[in-house]
Formats: structure tokens, C-alpha cells, sequence
């Protein structure tokens, strides 16, 4: 189904404060590691004791500067990840009388270069939790390897998104997950590496290190949000990175009309070709929006995918008829 969202009630807002987040999300997520760091890990190109690659400072948090001034959205700054070389998952739970039992990988963008921590990682998980649905950091490695063919998405971060689907559902039960409702949510280079987990289950882009691999790494679902790397070239073609599945798992594409910096071309392109070959899929493109405006209120028709994927999951079956979206912020204001 192609959705194009041109209007939409501006009481549709798709946010939490940021100051309200530090309540709604739990302290101190439970984090696990996704690879053994022995001998598996030195295999698929992780230095054993995640030690920084390339780098003196190694793993760090940084505010985002462009051209001298700090990059915000909705009047807030944003907090990014960089030099991950120990890929781990942050497991931020819903209260038990809310759980729906479904699950969300969320896949923070940065171009593969850095993760979008909060804006696209922390605050994503608080509005997942406020819905009764498990929100799940992806901290994939990054930033891109000695090696990696520039503009290409990476084969590193792929393989670490295989891996931790297979990971949550293998632990499903012990996080209170439904094993068939483990889907994922990725932003810009996020929503990429979401589509390629979605298409590419059918192989392992890595030996199996372990049972865990033993385990599905097909999510049921996945939401990509203004995504980039779909479109290859000029001519429209489909990026050899994803693929065109008639058994590809439920998929809805976000994207504003507007965006700079990821062309809404990218999501056309890959849901043209999945809906050609019969897969599940939808599009929602706004005519505003821009990129990388998360779960914030930026005052724009976009604001309401969270309440639209909603909709979706509960047309789609994941969750029940009667939850809502609960995102509404009226603030703007730097916490």
C-alpha cells in the first residue's frame, strides 16, 4: 500500500521530552554483549576487549557540531556514539501490566560512521516502551573499517544485526518477548541496515560462532525511517545491498518529501521492488519533515508516523486493536 501523507492534524506529535525521557526510560538498561570476545569475535573482525580501532580515545559519546554550532533538532541537542568495536544490545522494557510482548531492534543511523544515541536510540526506545513494546539498542560496530568501499554500506554492521535477532529471540522468553513479534526500527543509514537484515535472513553473512546462530535471524517486521543506500544509481536500480523478497517480513517505509540528505528516492525504489515481487509492504511519504527528526516534535506532518506504525503493527496483527500511541510533547527545550 502507497500512502502519500500530505496533511495531518498538528496535535499528531511524535515525541517525548527529552527531560521527560530521563523518567520514562529505566536507569540502567540490561546490556549484553552480542559476541563472545574470544576466539568468535577475532573471526568476524572484532579486536578481542573492544579496545578502539584507528583511534587513541577509543568508544566515546559526542554532542554534534556542524560548521561551529552544535546540530539540533526541535530546539534540542543530539548525542551520538562513535568508534564501536564491542557491539552490544541495550534492553530498555516495558512495565509488565503494559507488555504487548512485541520487541523493536532499534538501529540508530550516523551514515555508519557514528550511532544517533538518543535521538534515534534512547528516545525511541521511551516512546517503544510507552506502547507496551520492548525497545532494543543495536549498538552496532562502527565507525566504517580499513577496507570498507566508500559509500557502500559495510558488511560489519550487517553481521552484527544477524546476530542479534538471533540473540533476542534465543532470550526471548527470559525478556517477557513473544519469539514471533521481534521486529526492527532503523534511521537513515539505520533504515538501511534494517532493510538488509530483512532481506538477507536467508544466508549468514558470517560462520556461526555459537547455538545462538542456530536461531532465526529473520525479523517478523521492520519500520525504516527517511533511509538511505536503496537507490544505486542514477538509472533507479536496487542497491545490491537488499533485495526484492516475496517472503520479506511486514515492511513500512517513512520518509519526508523534503529530506537533504537521504532523497525519499531511496524508500520508493525498495518499496517498488519489494511490492513487484509480492512482499507485505507500505509508504508513508510526507511532504515536510527533513531527516533525522526521530521521535521530536519539529512541527511537521511527519510527526505522526509514530501513531501511523501503530496502526500498522496492530493492521498487521503484532499488537492488539485497542493501543495508542502515547508521544505527545509540547516541549522544546534543551534538559
Amino acid at each position: 500500500m502507497f500512502r502519500a501523507t500530505r496533511l495531518l492534524p498538528a496535535l499528531l506529535v511524535a515525541c517525548l521530552a527529552y527531560a521527560g525521557a530521563a523518567t520514562a526510560i529505566a536507569a540502567e538498561p540490561l546490556v549484553v554483549d552480542l559476541w563472545p570476545m574470544g576466539k568468535g569475535a577475532d573471526d568476524i573482525g572484532i579486536p578481542a576487549g573492544g579496545t578502539g580501532e584507528g583511534t587513541a580515545s577509543g568508544e566515546h559519546f559526542f554532542e554534534l557540531v556542524i560548521k561551529g554550532k552544535p546540530h539540533t533538532i526541535a530546539g534540542r541537542s543530539t548525542k551520538w556514539l562513535t568508534n564501536v568495536t564491542r557491539p552490544q544490545v541495550h534492553i530498555f522494557r516495558p512495565p509488565a501490566e503494559k507488555n504487548t510482548g512485541v520487541a523493536m531492534l532499534i538501529c540508530p543511523g550516523g551514515g555508519y560512521h557514528k550511532l544517533g544515541w538518543d535521538i534515534e536510540g534512547e528516545e525511541i526506545a521511551v516512546w517503544l516502551n510507552s506502547v507496551g513494546m520492548t525497545g532494543i539498542i543495536l549498538k552496532y560496530r562502527c565507525p566504517r573499517r580499513p577496507g570498507d568501499v566508500k559509500n557502500v554500506p559495510p558488511d560489519g554492521p550487517l553481521k552484527d544485526a544477524q546476530r542479534a535477532v538471533s540473540l533476542v529471540r534465543s532470550r526471548a522468553t527470559e525478556w517477557g518477548i513473544d519469539p514471533k513479534k521481534i521486529g526492527m526500527v532503523g534511521f537513515s543509514a539505520g533504515g538501511h541496515l534494517v532493510g538488509a537484515t530483512a532481506t538477507r535472513f536467508q544466508e549468514r553473512t558470517y560462520a556461526a560462532v555459537d547455538e545462538i546462530d542456530r536461531v532465526s535471524c529473520r525479523p517478523d517486521f521492520g519500520v525504516m525511517c527517511y533511509s538511505g543506500y536503496f537507490k544505486f544509481n542514477d538509472a533507479g536500480d536496487l542497491s545490491p545491498t537488499v533485495r526484492a523478497l516475496a517472503d520479506a517480513p511486514p515492511l513500512l517505509f517513512i520518509h519526508a518529501a523534503d529530506d537533504p540528505i537521504s532523497s525519499v528516492e531511496h524508500s520508493i525504489t525498495f518499496y517498488q521492488a519489494l511490492e513487484r515481487a509480492g512482499a507485505p509492504v507500505e509508504l508513508h511519504a510526507y511532504r515536510e519533515g527533513g531527516h533525522g527528526f526521530g521521535v521530536r516534535d519539529v512541527g511537521k506532518p511527519c510527526v505522526g508516523w509514530t501513531d501511523r506504525t501503530v496502526e500498522w503493527l496492530t493492521s498487521e496483527g503484532f499488537i492488539a486493536k485497542n493501543t495508542k500511541s502515547k508521544t505527545t510533547s509540547t516541549s522544546k527545550e534543551t534538559p
